[in-house]
């Protein structure tokens, strides 16, 4: 005779293992398509759907927001990029909370009004809904506007009372609103989630003082980069100042005359793009100043490439060019093995210059503390040796014009950007008095903890929302 059904039991024998029990008619009523991937009905995402549920909540519809995906898609024929102009924000520019506009592409008035639908305006969250699903940035007041941005990026803009928009911004970063972004998104190849998905997330209606007091912080991070940003550009600006490049405009004449010896002779290059006249009165004004090569003030190491078959989603952090810009690192998305590559060797040191070589070639930036991670073997490691030069000065030289048209002319001519060790061992850098040095450097410094201060509060704004929708009524 068989025993009777132990209802308890069985619940405790489930709460062990990593499946769900949930209803048929649950599964019809959650998505527009009939979804029976156990993802998406995994134990953390039923949690959170129950902790929202238990707070007064309202979906982005509900809400009367404004949702918009609209970009240049499919008017690429009559849209044409520009290096200056308005703004064309795209996913790449979307990076841990904020808007980074250090790789950023323009469009101009005409195509601006044709793009009219993806303006994007103060207080407008933005949210990545293509290839890295769920970056977020709100279009704060100290953004440079007229912007404009594409079709991958959706622009989410409140009109009802009762919800703020930097409320809105730090719970989609909390792990409720990425929770809910992961699950939704679909796609084999590129991950995808579309605006219908976006306009069902839940969204917790906490008090308006609550919500204030995120505001507040939300506002006073992006002050503090806007700051930041400030100081670093008055760095650069004292920089070119005393190499007499402040202002300075290339000589982009279309052609320049060279005998044998000055040219291949020289440097074994025959592309005309190598002689262009405006690395000739580049290097003019260089040589008004004392200058050494990157040789003589720095030892360059190289990484490693392990191939995308060893690539993991967890173990050591693998750093890759993407991830890197002149203003810190991502949060990487791909690992390796700690048994495969738990080299010290290969993990940067403080104040260690990371420099990309291929791809984007050219970003520098300096290590501010021992980092546990692995980088790519497109990025160089620099330690300073010679005391005549500090590893911010250096770091900002080499993010100049003065080493981004030396990078330009080296690694001219090829499909993808490849910047040669060797030639990068021979890239002049002017030499300033220390003094002047150290007053660059200062500035630098006092700029990436403005910055270091604005992650902390950003960050601090995303756990007190998820501290707020945990907390029992």
């Amino acid at each position: 005779m068989s025993s009777p059904f132990n209802e308890e039991k069985y619940k405790r024998l489930l709460k062990g293992l990593e499946a769900s029990e949930i209803m048929f008619s649950y599964v019809k009523s959650q998505s527009d398509i009939l979804r029976l991937d156990s993802y998406y009905y995994s134990k953390e995402f039923l949690s959170d759907e129950i902790i929202i549920s238990k707070k007064n909540n309202k979906t982005l519809k509900e809400l009367n927001a404004s949702l918009l995906s609209f970009g240049a898609y499919s008017l690429n024929n009559f849209v044409e990029y520009k290096d200056s102009g308005i703004p064309f924000i795209r996913g790449v520019n979307m990076k841990n909370g904020v808007l980074d506009f250090s790789d950023t592409i323009y469009i101009d008035e005409e195509a601006h009004k044709l793009l009219w639908k993806s303006e994007v305006k103060p207080n407008t969250v933005l949210l990545s809904m293509s290839g890295t699903i769920g970056d977020v940035a709100i279009a704060v007041q100290e953004y440079q506007y007229p912007m404009n941005s594409n079709q991958d990026i959706a622009k989410i803009r409140l009109k009802e009372e009762g919800i703020r928009p930097c409320y809105l911004y730090a719970f989609l970063r909390s792990k409720y609103g990425q929770n809910f972004l992961k699950r939704e998104s679909r796609g084999s190849v590129q991950q995808h989630v579309f605006l219908s998905q976006i306009e069902t997330i839940r969204i917790p209606l906490l008090t308006d003082s609550f919500q204030l007091q995120i505001e507040q912080l939300v506002k006073s991070a992006h002050y503090n980069l806007h700051q930041s940003k400030a100081l670093y550009s008055d760095a650069e600006n004292m920089l070119l100042s005393e190499i007499g490049l402040l202002g300075w405009k290339a000589n982009n004449a279309p052609v320049n005359i060279k005998q044998l010896k000055e040219s291949y002779l020289a440097s074994g290059r025959l592309d005309a793009e190598y002689y262009q006249p405006k690395y000739d009165t580049l290097f003019a004004q260089l040589s008004k100043y004392e200058c050494d090569t990157i040789k003589d003030i720095a030892h360059i190491n190289k990484s490693v490439e392990p191939g995308s078959e060893a690539y993991q989603d967890s173990g050591i952090p693998f750093v890759r060019v993407s991830d890197v810009s002149k203003f810190g690192i991502s949060e990487p998305s791909i690992y390796l093995s700690p048994c495969d590559f738990n080299l010290n060797e290969l993990r940067p040191k403080k104040d260690t210059i990371l420099l990309s070589k291929d791809g984007s070639v050219g970003i520098a930036y300096k290590v501010e503390e021992d980092m546990d991670c692995i980088t790519s073997g497109a990025l160089l490691h620099l330690s300073v040796f010679n005391e005549d030069y500090t590893p911010d000065y250096l770091t900002l030289v080499l993010n100049s014009i003065v080493v981004q048209m030396q990078a330009e002319r080296d690694s001219n001519g090829a499909i993808i950007q490849h910047w040669k060790p060797s030639e990068i061992e021979q890239v002049i850098i002017p030499k300033l008095p220390k003094p002047i040095q150290e007053t660059i450097s200062a500035k630098i410094q006092e700029s990436f903890a403005l910055k270091k201060e604005s992650r902390r509060l950003l960050d601090e704004a995303k756990m007190m929302v998820e501290r707020e929708i945990e907390k029992e009524n």
